[in-house]
């Protein structure tokens, strides 16, 4: 089992930035990757990035690169999503998930553990 808790998201300018924070606990998540994704209304959850965990190689969709930033804290089993030059159309919610595939596992379909979400809404 992976416990996975989000947190960070909120209300933030067009051009602002924002960390989203994924604490990160059971026992053998070490072995998983771990990714974000984000789910606007009306829209189907998108995959936006993941890291393997034991070795940091990670994997980003092509939309949000140079933008946002996937890292993680080992001493705090704490994923980020760092996401500075934020647009109206990164209006979402930003789930945390976990999967026992590779860093670039980017179907919804093939994560094992979700978080419960955290919104962030970009205004204009």
């Amino acid at each position: 089992q992976v416990q996975l808790v989000e947190s960070g998201g909120g209300l933030v300018q067009a051009g602002g930035s924002l960390r989203l924070s994924c604490a990160v606990s059971g026992r053998t998540f070490s072995r998983y990757a771990m990714g974000w994704f984000r789910q606007a209304p009306g829209k189907e959850r998108e995959f936006v990035a993941n890291m393997r965990w034991r070795d940091g190689i990670i994997y980003y969709a092509d939309s949000v690169k140079g933008r946002l930033t996937i890292s993680r804290d080992n001493a705090k089993n704490t994923l980020y999503l760092q996401m500075n030059s934020l647009k109206t159309e990164d209006t979402a919610v930003y789930y945390c998930a976990a999967t026992s595939r590779g860093p670039a596992t980017t179907m919804t379909r093939d994560y094992d553990y979700w978080g419960q979400g955290t919104q962030v809404t970009v205004s204009s």
